[in-house]
């Protein structure tokens, strides 16, 4: 074994080396593009064959440290108290790492009789196969093993085994429909196949086990937000990764405008390219993957409350609750309270809320006793929401394409200051704009039912009023009206 030791520290001073080369003087960018990905695809190749050692040595760490005596397991000898620690010290890996590396072991690695001695085949003798040549790394293991495995006590091994092979094959490009090397999403695809074919009477005990583990925990406040975790059923997040799809769809069209009246008259005046201030086309999405699908939680969450198909809850249809002082409304300053969790909101939100629903204004004496109770009804009804739908198209800020199902209805002119429940003073925003359009640069405002639109500097340097919409019809009249 010393052997091999040295020729692996041969390799890895030599990896080292043409890495440090490449980083230090930025050679990569000179490879055409062919040269480029023959790079890459060698060095997953020399990542696959590590992978492989660190398998086979992780699964031997993990024999060692089997012993029933604690004083003479590897782990504990070497000052750690489990096998994952051990790893973890020794390969500089994380501890999810290396517990993939064991399991990928338990699939791989050949096990000794402990009654004759003798050397028993791995698991998955195919995969193993391919780990050797280097055709697969941990993530197929993975991939594979954790599907097969399933399948096992229904399958039988010799089934498993046939599947185990035909997917080692598929791997090296040496499968039945001569299609080049699988990836490991491949794998993982072909495994789950294989798994339907062989456990066909599997679905119903595999279904009654992954509806125990459904579920979805929502935590205590922290850093001002509250953490969610769970695990979704298949069909569940299906359906709501198609709703974020619905309400997130960039449409890959970049924004939209249409040209205000002054544009008109310079028109008029002289030749358009000569103008220059068109509003810049950069995109206005700035928010990561994770905010996106937050802010479409959201609105679904808020078109299903407002929907009036769930169930009532303290005779009325669930609604979101959120208190604040009249003062800190007119200020703006100061805290208000959602109901139904302890962390404190922003006025921003409190506004944002109520933009939405009715307002119910409570007043209490000195002692606490309520003395009034008034309520102002500032909910556009369907009749209007489905006029401004018709106008405005979806949510009115350009680049944004959230449909119009899925908005809310602004006040233009705030409820609280006079502005009326009108269509003339109502605009549709989805969940995110409307409730950032104070602090994002946007304005809006209406001129003769009109909505128009003002965008940050960055997007439009002279600040100009401009119309905007979204509705094809409306787009379709100002094309052929000029």
């Amino acid at each position: 074994m010393n052997d091999t030791r040295t020729a692996l520290e041969g390799i890895s001073d030599a990896a080292r080396d043409v890495a440090g080369a490449v980083l230090r003087d930025g050679a990569i960018g000179e490879l055409d593009d062919d040269a480029l990905l023959e790079l890459a695809a060698t060095a997953a190749g020399l990542v696959r064959s590590a992978e492989a050692l660190l398998i086979e040595a992780a699964g031997e760490v993990r024999t060692r440290s089997d012993s029933p005596m604690r004083s003479e397991r590897l782990s504990t000898r070497m000052g750690c108290g489990s096998v994952p620690e051990l790893l973890e010290r020794a390969t500089r890996v994380c501890r999810h790492r290396a517990n993939d590396l064991l399991r990928a072991a338990t699939s791989t690695r050949c096990s000794v009789s402990p009654v004759t001695g003798q050397k028993l085949p791995a698991d998955f003798p195919g995969m193993r196969a391919a780990l050797a040549d280097g055709a697969v790394g941990l993530d197929a293991i993975l991939a594979v093993a954790g599907v097969l495995a399933s399948a096992l006590p229904r399958a039988g091994r010799d089934a498993i085994t046939a599947a185990d092979k035909e997917l080692a094959n598929a791997a090296r490009g040496a499968g039945a429909d001569a299609a080049p090397p699988a990836t490991s999403e491949d794998l993982r695809m072909m495994a789950q196949v294989w798994s339907l074919v062989l456990d066909p009477d599997g679905a119903e005990p595999r279904e009654a086990a992954i509806a125990r583990r459904r579920g979805i925990t929502v935590g205590r406040p922290r850093h001002g937000v509250i953490p969610i975790r769970g695990n979704l059923l298949p069909e569940v997040a299906g359906q709501f990764q198609q709703l974020c799809d619905s309400i997130l769809n960039p449409r890959n069209d970049g924004p939209r405008f249409t040209p205000d009246a002054d544009d008109h008259r310079a028109a008029d005046a002289e030749d358009e390219s000569a103008i220059g201030d068109a509003p810049s086309p950069v995109p206005t999405e700035t928010r990561t993957g994770p905010q996106r699908r937050h802010d479409a939680l959201a609105t679904i969450l808020t078109a299903a409350a407002a929907s009036g198909t769930l169930p009532v809850l303290g005779s009325a249809a669930p609604t979101l609750v959120v208190s604040v002082r009249e003062s800190d409304l007119a200020t703006g300053r100061g805290w208000a309270h959602v109901h139904g969790t302890p962390e404190p909101v922003s006025i921003a939100a409190a506004r944002h809320a109520a933009c939405t629903g009715s307002v119910t204004r409570v007043v209490n004496d000195d002692t606490g006793r309520i003395i009034s109770i008034t309520s102002h009804e500032r909910i556009f009804t369907h009749h209007q929401r489905r006029a401004i739908a018709l106008r405005d198209g979806g949510c009115l800020i350009p680049g944004c394409h959230v449909p119009s199902t899925w908005c809310e209805v602004h006040h233009v002119d705030e409820h609280a200051r006079g502005g009326p429940t009108h269509t003339d003073n109502g605009v549709l925003l989805c969940w995110h704009h409307h409730r950032t359009l104070d602090t994002s640069g946007w304005a809006i405002r209406m001129a003769h039912g009109i909505p128009e639109i003002r965008g940050p500097s960055w997007w439009d340097p002279h600040s100009r009023w401009r119309p905007a919409t979204s509705s094809l019809i409306r787009i379709r009249d100002r094309i052929t009206a000029h």
